[in-house]
């Protein structure tokens, strides 16, 4: 990936204001998805409505001392505001809605066409681009290897977080995608251990598929 703007230069004020951003549209995020998409069910509960507006919060903010008043900021920022409501729901319900999942796709592609135009490099847009397909592809068809180990929805959301990682460089693509895996597999074993779980399966994959995506962004942006 070229230069981002340098972390050193983001203003408190600025990042403060960021970080306020996605933790008002945290809670609007989730009466939308109550509204739009009822199979998810109501409203959260005041306990994880307030624990995922702190994260998205805190994450937003963090993005923004990172990367300063960069162009594909406001595709990082929806990135996390979306992220963590298909992490709380897959994490309740075992569910990633592909409306969701879509909305997170076209709009993280939207934003990231409109860093290009505003002089961001066109060139981490074509890799974000074809991080969308392998990283796609790669779960297409451990799905079909493995359909205990991997759902459909864990494959269709493999391309908003290709299309992320793949912006952010080559080495990112990698190390995000097969942190995603490493992450599940520390978080079932110890869902197995501590509840004794025979299957799985019941291991919500996409959560560590987005924690994963933005730790490596964070870190390696």
């Amino acid at each position: 990936m070229t230069t981002w703007g340098d972390a050193g230069l983001a203003e408190p004020l600025f990042v403060a204001v960021i970080g306020l951003i996605g933790l008002i549209a945290s809670p609007l995020a989730e009466l939308l998805i109550a509204k739009m998409l009822p199979r998810v069910g109501p409203m959260p509960g005041w306990g994880a409505r307030i624990t995922t507006a702190a994260i998205t919060g805190a994450l937003s903010g963090a993005f923004a001392l990172r990367v300063g008043a960069d162009p594909a900021l406001p595709a990082f920022v929806l990135f996390v505001i979306l992220g963590v409501q298909l992490a709380r729901i897959d994490i309740s319900l075992h569910l990633l809605p592909d409306p969701l999942v879509l909305l997170l796709l076209t709009g993280c592609l939207f934003l990231l066409l409109g860093a290009a135009l505003s002089g961001g490099p066109w060139s981490s847009l074509a890799r974000a681009l074809a991080g969308t397909a392998i990283l796609f592809v790669i779960y297409l068809a451990l799905a079909l290897i493995s359909p205990a180990g991997l759902g459909m929805g864990d494959v269709k959301l493999a391309a908003p977080v290709g299309l992320y990682l793949g912006y952010l460089g080559w080495s990112q693509l990698l190390y995000g995608g097969l942190l995603g895996f490493v992450l599940n597999g520390v978080v079932t074993v110890v869902v197995v251990a501590r509840k004794r779980k025979e299957r799985t399966a019941e291991v919500a994959h996409g959560p560590s598929m987005i924690g994963a995506a933005v730790g490596i962004g964070l870190l390696f942006s």
